[in-house]
């Protein structure tokens, strides 16, 4: 049977690649901030995406680029719940891009699928939010915080060190009572890595798929895609639908991008014409082995 990614009312298939849009209710993201902070403009983008094709649309009121600052809970829940609710009630699966454990709550009692968290979860209470809900929840890879993730990142090893650090993620979910089946990991390209880190942790997608944990990549438009083609955020799509293509060629289960209807096209065209595009044919291990064994770049999630 195809690996499920449980996420409450939804049980998502990863028979095939997904496909998570991206939606900004921010002022100053890095790509399209000030965009759709108007609930409306919002509420109509996200049912634009899903009408792409978009398995799930994940609703972030924070930015996280590099040097962002902290926003107040009530303006995040302000940003956020109109919208969250709004794409709810048309039947859309709906993520919740937050660090806040309040706003967590409140997108779950709102009928969201899943919790998205730069911040793996750490937030005093974060966990405890969301235990029990029976939502599916991404744990990323962060190293310092989004005000300081780009002054000067360093590693040893950054796959190992990302590896082992989404592990201990994992373990803490897991020990909560949350199942496995929910828990998806996302090694944070651009948050806290230089390209080389970015460039080694695509490569290293492999390692992350075969733990049994699907595997979220978000490389849409960041600055490393401007990097290699030249090419603004706005003008970065077909660099961020091959980058798209080659996470989920490496093993990546999910992939968060801004451009849904350009990348949900390419991902057809790549399964209609790849001989085994299932987790399996792209390299995952029969059975799941524990995580801990064996997003300079400047853009973020946002």
């Amino acid at each position: 049977m195809a690996a499920i990614l449980r996420c409450g009312v939804l049980d998502l298939a990863l028979d095939r690649p997904r496909v998570m849009g991206i939606l900004n209710v921010t002022a100053d993201s890095f790509s399209d901030g000030g965009r759709f902070l108007a609930p409306e403009r919002a509420i109509a983008h996200g049912l634009a995406m899903a009408a792409d094709g978009a398995d799930l649309v994940d609703v972030g009121g924070e930015s996280t680029r590099p040097g962002a600052e902290p926003v107040a809970l009530e303006v995040e829940l302000a940003r956020v719940m109109p919208v969250l609710a709004a794409l709810v009630r048309e039947g859309v699966a709906v993520s919740v891009d937050t660090m806040k454990p309040e706003v967590m709550r409140r997108a779950v009692d709102a009928g969201c699928a899943m919790v998205n968290d730069v911040n793996a979860f750490r937030a005093e209470g974060a966990v405890a939010a969301v235990a029990a809900s029976g939502v599916g929840l991404c744990a990323m890879h962060m190293q310092g915080t989004p005000a300081t993730m780009q002054s000067d990142p360093r590693y040893d090893d950054v796959v190992a060190e990302v590896r082992e650090y989404l592990a201990a993620r994992a373990r803490a979910l897991e020990s909560a009572g949350v199942a496995r089946d929910r828990i998806a990991i996302d090694p944070g390209f651009g948050f806290g890595k230089n390209f080389a880190h970015n460039a080694a942790l695509i490569a290293g997608i492999p390692a992350l798929a075969a733990a049994g944990y699907p595997v979220v990549a978000g490389l849409s438009r960041k600055r490393m895609i401007g990097e290699i083609t030249g090419r603004p955020a706005a003008e970065r799509v077909a660099g961020s639908v091959a980058a798209a293509l080659l996470a989920v060629q490496n093993g990546a289960s999910i992939v968060r991008v801004h451009d849904v209807r350009e990348t949900v096209d390419a991902l057809k065209v790549w399964i209609a014409l790849t001989p085994d595009p299932s987790p399996r044919g792209r390299g995952e291990q029969s059975s799941p082995s524990p995580l801990g064994e064996g997003r300079g770049e400047g853009s973020s999630r946002s």
